[in-house]
């Protein structure tokens, strides 16, 4: 099936000018919208404009808007609306005044310290810094989640701070635990769940990212604002202890949109 054709005026996404969106099917329930070919933070944020469009929307067939660094997937029930439609109907939406949610600051505790940071040195070393030099770097910046990905719940935070920046590891470790707090190019990360990863791991938290229980089970959202604040091994220690007890969670602090880094 070829793509609709695209109008080339430019479309008030996010506050930035897009003068194209590139419309594919992606199998027979999905749709791709492509609104360019980098990861920068003008773009994420006219990517999650979109995606809020859409859900205010509330089109006939649309299950889910699903957010990427330079793109959107909308999931639609094909027996409700078919691809043509539904494109058609998205692109008008460009055009439309942007919806607005408040976005929310998330303080994670981090324990860049022992067995939870066991690639510390080796960045520190890398990048000519010391480890209390890259701790200082990581938690000084404010990061914003561009898209959840690779594991339920998986956060692509950014920007990473330029003198941070390595390539991934060379060898992928087969058990990354969950909790560990990684960085890898650009970006830095949480690994919400036990598994395989090829990312820096330079600490811990006891925040759990992904819960199936939870009315919503990932605990970050494209958009968010993620802010690392560094703790000792016995203050991680003490916060695994209520957390576990369901005596302490995390809670999201709301923002001031305009004064979004």
């Amino acid at each position: 099936m070829q793509p609709l054709p695209v109008d080339n005026s430019p479309l008030p996404v996010g506050g930035a000018g897009l003068r194209e969106l590139l419309f594919r099917p992606a199998g027979d329930t999905a749709l791709d919208i492509f609104l360019g070919d980098r990861m920068d933070r003008a773009l994420s944020d006219a990517v999650l404009a979109m995606a809020m469009r859409i859900q205010a929307a509330q089109m006939p067939g649309v299950v889910e808007a699903v957010p990427a660094f330079a793109s959107l997937t909308v999931h639609y029930d094909p027996l409700v609306v078919s691809y043509e439609v539904l494109a058609t109907r998205v692109r008008s939406l460009g055009h439309m005044p942007a919806a607005s949610t408040p976005p929310r600051r998330w303080r994670v505790p981090v324990c860049y310290e022992g067995t939870g940071a066991p690639d510390l040195d080796h960045v520190a070393a890398s990048v000519g810094l010391s480890r209390a030099e890259v701790i200082t770097r990581h938690e000084a910046q404010s990061y914003h989640v561009y898209m959840l990905g690779f594991l339920p719940g998986f956060p692509y935070m950014g920007d990473l701070p330029t003198e941070l920046r390595l390539p991934r590891r060379g060898s992928p470790r087969v058990a990354v635990p969950a909790g560990s707090v990684a960085i890898a190019n650009a970006m830095t990360a949480v690994y919400p769940l036990n598994s395989p990863g090829g990312w820096h791991i330079i600490g811990v938290t006891p925040v759990q990212l992904f819960d199936p229980s939870r009315r919503s089970p990932s605990l970050f959202a494209p958009g968010d604002v993620v802010c690392f604040e560094a703790v000792t091994a016995f203050e991680l220690g003490r916060l695994e202890y209520y957390a576990e007890r369901g005596q302490w969670s995390l809670q999201p602090e709301p923002m001031d949109r305009s004064r979004i880094p």
